[in-house]
C-alpha cells in the first residue's frame, strides 16, 4: 500500500488541515486537538492491533487513520467524523493509496465520534479506543476555566492516564489518576460515560472487557 503514515504525517496538506481545524476548536473552547492529540492516537492505536497480532497493513492503516480523524473540524465540529472521511478519502486517492486501504481509513474516521460512532471493523475499534481514552491535563488550553467548565475541569484534574491491555486475561484497562480536589469521580462520569460505553463496545469487538479503575479503584 502506498502512501505510508511518513509521508501522511509529514504531508503539508494534511498539516494545514489539522492546524486550522485546531484553531477552530481554540475558538470554540475546545481541549487541545492539534499534534499531540493525533499522533497519541496514531500510536494507541497502532499500537493495539499490533499486540493483539494483526498484520503490518492494518496497524499501518490503523495509524494513518489516527492521525487523519479529526481533520473535519475544519469545515465544522458539528458531523465532523462524516465531513473529515470524505476529505481524507479526497486527500488518500490524490496520494495513490489502494482503494481498499482507503475504505479501510474512511470507514474508520467515520465512525470515531461517539454521536454516530460503531466499531465497524478493527481499525475503527482501535481508533475509538485510542481517540476516548485521551484525557489528561495537557489537552486543557485555559486553566481559568476549570472552575466553571466541566469539560476542561475533568481533563485538568487527570494526573495520569493509562491504557494496558492485558492479552492472557482478555481485559483493556483504563487507569485513571484523578485529583478529587479539582473534579470529582461522578463529573467524570457525567462528560464521559458515553464514550466509556463506546470503548466497551469497541473491546468487545477483539474479545476483550473494557474496565476502568480510577484511583485504584474499579468503576466500570
Amino acid at each position: 500500500m502506498k502512501p505510508d503514515f511518513e509521508a501522511i504525517r509529514t504531508s503539508d496538506e494534511i498539516r494545514t488541515y489539522i492546524t486550522q481545524a485546531d484553531a477552530s476548536l481554540i475558538a470554540l473552547g475546545y481541549t487541545e486537538h492539534s499534534f499531540a492529540h493525533v499522533t497519541r492516537c496514531a500510536q494507541m492505536a497502532a499500537h493495539l492491533l499490533s499486540q493483539l497480532g494483526y498484520d503490518q497493513r492494518q496497524v499501518e492503516l490503523a495509524r494513518i487513520a489516527g492521525y487523519m480523524h479529526d481533520i473535519g473540524n475544519v469545515v465544522n465540529r458539528v458531523d465532523h467524523a462524516q465531513s473529515g472521511a470524505v476529505m481524507a478519502f479526497r486527500i488518500l486517492d490524490k496520494m495513490g493509496m489502494a482503494p481498499e486501504d482507503v475504505a479501510v481509513v474512511i470507514t474508520a474516521i467515520g465512525n470515531h465520534d461517539e454521536g454516530t460512532a460503531y466499531p465497524v471493523n478493527a481499525v475503527a475499534a482501535a481508533l475509538i479506543l485510542a481517540d476516548k481514552t485521551d484525557v489528561r491535563r495537557s489537552r486543557v488550553r485555559n486553566r481559568a476555566t476549570i472552575s466553571f467548565d466541566i469539560h476542561d475541569r475533568v481533563n485538568y484534574a487527570v494526573e495520569q492516564s493509562d491504557l494496558t491491555l492485558d492479552t492472557q486475561a482478555r481485559t483493556l484497562t483504563l487507569e485513571l489518576t484523578i485529583d478529587t480536589a479539582i473534579s470529582s469521580v461522578m463529573d467524570y462520569f457525567e462528560i464521559f460515560m458515553n464514550r466509556m460505553l463506546l470503548c466497551r463496545k469497541a473491546a468487545k469487538y477483539f474479545g476483550l472487557e473494557f474496565r476502568m479503575v480510577v484511583n485504584r479503584s474499579a468503576v466500570l
